[in-house]
């Protein structure tokens, strides 16, 4: 499996990072090449997107989701990836993003395509339109606050957390 590491800081509170992460039907808004994210329950995911010019459809599961720190992932169908974003503050209105990506290149298009860095490249772009649409807005378009722990809801979305 490929893995890549990106980092970005965005000028807003990490509850406003955090939460605007979590409206994942939004993604076609700041991510090349997703052209859907329906959110099918609190964990899971059917994702649409372009991939080196493939038409690809896959579904992924939230593994871990812990408010303001982290949100995990895996696919469960459809092209093999996984990772995680973490949310560090940086003080009051900054926030550090980091994102790791893990995905299996498949065939020779997308393996020549992850050898020329534009996975890597497209993934910088996410985050950097990422970071303008959040600082453009002052305020996530909403917020998904509930917790899961090894693919279970434990705590749903409106109970509050003691961390």
């Amino acid at each position: 499996m490929a893995r890549l590491e990106k980092e970005i800081d965005v000028n807003v509170p990490v509850h406003v990072a955090y939460n605007q992460w979590t409206q994942f039907e939004e993604f076609p808004m700041f991510m090349e090449g997703v052209k859907s994210v329906r959110q099918l329950d609190e964990g899971r995911l059917t994702w649409h997107a372009e991939i080196l010019g493939k038409d690809e459809t896959w579904e992924a599961e939230i593994t871990e989701q812990i408010p303001d720190r982290r949100i995990a992932w895996r696919s469960t169908s459809g092209t093999q990836n996984a990772g995680i974003v973490t949310f560090q503050p940086l003080g009051p209105d900054a926030t550090k993003i980091l994102l790791t990506i893990e995905y299996e290149p498949e065939g020779a298009v997308e393996k020549t395509g992850d050898w020329l860095g534009i996975v890597s490249k497209r993934v910088e772009g996410d985050l950097q339109r990422f970071k303008e649409f959040i600082e453009s807005r002052g305020r996530e378009t909403g917020a998904w606050r509930g917790r899961i722990e090894e693919g279970r809801v434990t705590e749903p979305a409106g109970r509050k957390s003691n961390e």
